[in-house]
């Protein structure tokens, strides 16, 4: 880190805490040439994720989407909010992990639907017929057959 006093390149580090509930870092730096004191800052760079949508169009991710459609599958289900929050945080995640800066949406409701599996099969089955957009009892009976035989 340049000194903002000398301009030499080194320095050393003499205290560091985390503020921002831990999203940035403040650290405390002595110059290792003229010994003058500084405060430097660091903060984690997030990438922002692009949803690509069926019709081409993009838009900025949103966990909010995820968890409302989660939230509606696992209506009327043993499920609690905090196990709702997990899954989501659990797909962030994941797709932060893929560093990738666009995703399909067909991408991310397939990640939703092998979460919900893994959860509660009602609640898979109830996403899936709305994000498979089932044309027939047919397509809906072979789901369930798919389900049956696990």
């Amino acid at each position: 880190m340049r000194c903002l006093f000398c301009g030499h390149l080194e320095s050393k580090v003499i205290d560091s805490r985390s503020t921002d509930e831990g999203s940035t870092i403040r650290r405390r730096r002595e110059c290792l040439q003229c010994g003058k004191r500084f405060t430097t800052y660091e903060k984690i760079e997030s990438v922002p994720i692009m949803v690509v949508k069926k019709d081409g169009t993009r838009e900025s991710f949103d966990r909010d989407k995820i968890l409302n459609g989660i939230r509606r599958a696992c209506e009327k289900r043993p499920i609690s909010a905090d196990k709702m929050e997990e899954v989501v945080a659990s797909i962030e995640l994941q797709l932060s992990n893929m560093l990738i800066r666009e995703v399909s949406s067909e991408k991310i409701g397939q990640m939703v639907m092998d979460e919900l599996q893994k959860l509660d099969d009602i609640a898979y089955v109830r996403f899936a017929s709305v994000y498979r957009q089932f044309k027939d009892i047919n397509s809906f009976m072979e789901e369930l057959s798919k389900i049956i035989k696990k």
